[in-house]
């Protein structure tokens, strides 16, 4: 890809349309309108059916695409056809790339490594703010929801493992399945609902997701660099690096963005003490917690 973001790691172009610091003409704007309206397929026509679309002149699609960073615009779809590949890419497809041994290192260290490489990965491209915004939606919020997809919702059950421990309401969904969406009716504009959703986005997450919006439920999403279909109306959306010598992304940099949320919201709410030290008194008189010492 011609773009990246600080860390090296592939910035999409989605992510560049959505960003503040991007200035367009208005003729500039409509394109992008256009791109975003059916994202990703709405650029992978020609350049002359992309500015018929966006009422606007070829030259000014080649100067658009020369603003994101690109040479041109074979360039700037080049790179859109990279990133659709990257986001549909299953395990089977990256099982030969992922999985071959460097010289005398065996695969479980080159993996680990790898690992160590994408935690300091999120490290580099943690915002202290927007974990700031999440704790504050959080704690403001009459209910939180938690949801995941096939593997993330054991990272989201996670999250709701921790949140009950200094706030009450919280609703984990677990497995989807058509009872799941009645829960919808329960869900409003007071309310905050914080999804994990990661390359092969799962439909059904997304789409109820996107119900919890229509209804005004504030949106928290964990995803990506390729970004999961829910940053179209997520209100706070966390990047994380995915990568690793394996044939599966790593969930490794979800689990330590989510705790590193947790982290934050333990600095900041200091008034949840409270009712973690009732929790454990109630855990310790019905013999749920261990204290190491002989109750005799």
């Amino acid at each position: 890809m011609d773009t990246a973001d600080v860390g090296g790691r592939p910035t999409s172009i989605k992510a560049q349309l959505t960003s503040e610091s991007l200035s367009l003409t208005p003729a500039e704007a409509k394109i992008a309108q256009v791109l975003l309206t059916d994202y990703p397929v709405s650029g992978l026509g020609s350049q002359a059916s992309l500015a018929k679309r966006a009422q606007v002149s070829d030259p000014t699609v080649v100067r658009f695409a020369a603003k994101l960073g690109f040479s041109g615009f074979a360039a700037f779809q080049a790179s859109l056809l990279e990133e659709v590949e990257a986001r549909l890419r299953s395990p089977l497809m990256m099982v030969e790339s992922k999985l071959k041994k460097d010289g005398d290192r065996s695969v479980v260290q080159s993996y680990l490594d790898s690992v160590a490489t994408l935690a300091a990965g999120a490290a580099e491209t943690a915002v202290t703010a927007t974990y700031e915004r999440a704790v504050d939606m959080i704690m403001d919020a009459k209910q939180v929801a938690v949801l995941g997809g096939r593997f993330s919702r054991h990272v989201a059950g996670m999250l709701a493992g921790y949140l009950a421990q200094f706030r009450a309401s919280i609703v984990r969904l677990d497995v989807l399945s058509a009872e799941s969406f009645d829960s919808l009716i329960d869900l409003s504009k007071k309310d905050v609902l914080v999804v994990f959703d990661y390359r092969r986005y799962q439909i059904n997450v997304v789409d109820f997701a996107a119900q919890a919006a229509e209804r005004g439920v504030k949106i928290i999403l964990f995803t990506d660099a390729w970004l999961s279909p829910v940053s179209a109306f997520a209100d706070l959306v966390i990047t994380g690096p995915v990568e690793v010598d394996s044939p599966y992304d790593s969930l490794v940099g979800a689990v330590a963005q989510m705790e590193a949320l947790v982290a934050q919201l333990v600095y900041r709410e200091s008034g949840a003490m409270s009712r973690i030290e009732e929790l454990e008194r109630v855990r310790s008189r019905n013999g749920v917690a261990s204290t190491g010492r002989d109750p005799s």
